[in-house]
């Protein structure tokens, strides 16, 4: 006798074993409230960019918006409640740009890309949720003096970094206050087997911008950033070359704002939403 699917729980492959275990469902289909952890050091620098180099980019219903800037994003996120206290990192390539479908129109980050260093959040994150998660390694931060080094690379090739120089500590009060946004926009594409170029899903998604339990722990800002993507070859990123080297040929213009958050809390993600 085969199984049967519990309407009321998550499922993704393998679904032999039962409901699926993440961040929105752990055992015995508990939850999460992300009210005192993760704990999570954030790095972040927005340079200039060409609208007409970005929008190339973006799919179906999204374009470009003011301020034409491309963020970049280190995470460093420890003690995560739905891996039992283990944390991971991330490296995140966003853009201000707008999604109009026939029902909704909102402003905010589409996720070019969002790289991690752990397989259980880049499933949970692609599956789930339709984030554009792939894999790489994420070292620690690099703290000398008033500079913090970020670096990712794949299998020892080292192809993006970003140093934030001068940082000294402010007040929230004194933080740069973010443009209006609806989120972060996504848009999730999953592939249908045995039919090349066709798609099982194919949609934009939005996650909404309220975090009502983040709590801010200490904020820095940079007197100046640079960043590089470093062209590469497949041979040393066979799957990873034509992301990258995309990157790299932006024309980045000069960094407008950096900055070093330190907080705790978060939420599950399960007010993603689709947008239509």
């Amino acid at each position: 006798m085969s199984y049967t699917f519990q309407s009321n729980r998550f499922y993704r492959m393998p679904t032999h074993f039962g409901p699926s275990l993440g961040p929105r469902q752990g055992l015995d289909g508990r939850g999460y409230t992300c009210v005192d952890t993760p704990n999570v050091t954030s790095i972040k620098a927005a340079f200039k960019v060409q609208a007409d180099q970005v929008n190339r980019y973006l799919p179906p219903g999204f374009s470009c918006c003011e301020p034409n800037l491309i963020y970049l994003s280190f995470s460093y996120c420890t003690d995560i409640e739905w891996l039992a206290g283990r944390g991971y990192n991330t490296f995140g390539v966003s853009v201000p740009a707008s999604y109009q479908g026939q029902r909704d129109s909102v402003d905010g980050e589409f996720l070019l890309v969002l790289w991690e260093n752990m397989a259980d959040p880049i499933i949970t994150g692609r599956e789930d949720l339709g984030f554009s998660k792939v894999y790489c390694e994420l070292p620690e931060p690099q703290f000398i003096d008033d500079k913090v080094i970020c670096r990712a690379s794949w299998d020892g090739c080292q192809f993006a970094g970003l140093q934030l120089s001068g940082l000294k500590e402010i007040t929230p009060q004194e933080f740069p206050v973010s443009p209006p946004s609806d989120g972060t926009l996504h848009y999730k594409y999953i592939p249908k087997t045995s039919a090349s170029g066709d798609a099982d899903a194919a949609y934009a998604v939005l996650t909404p911008s309220s975090w009502p339990n983040v709590k801010v722990d200490q904020t820095m800002i940079a007197a100046s950033a640079s960043c590089h993507f470093r062209e590469s070859s497949w041979e040393e990123l066979p799957t990873l070359v034509h992301i990258v080297n995309a990157l790299a040929e932006l024309t980045m213009g000069d960094c407008v704002e950096a900055t070093l958050v330190k907080f705790h809390g978060g939420k599950d993600l399960s007010d993603q939403r689709i947008l239509a």
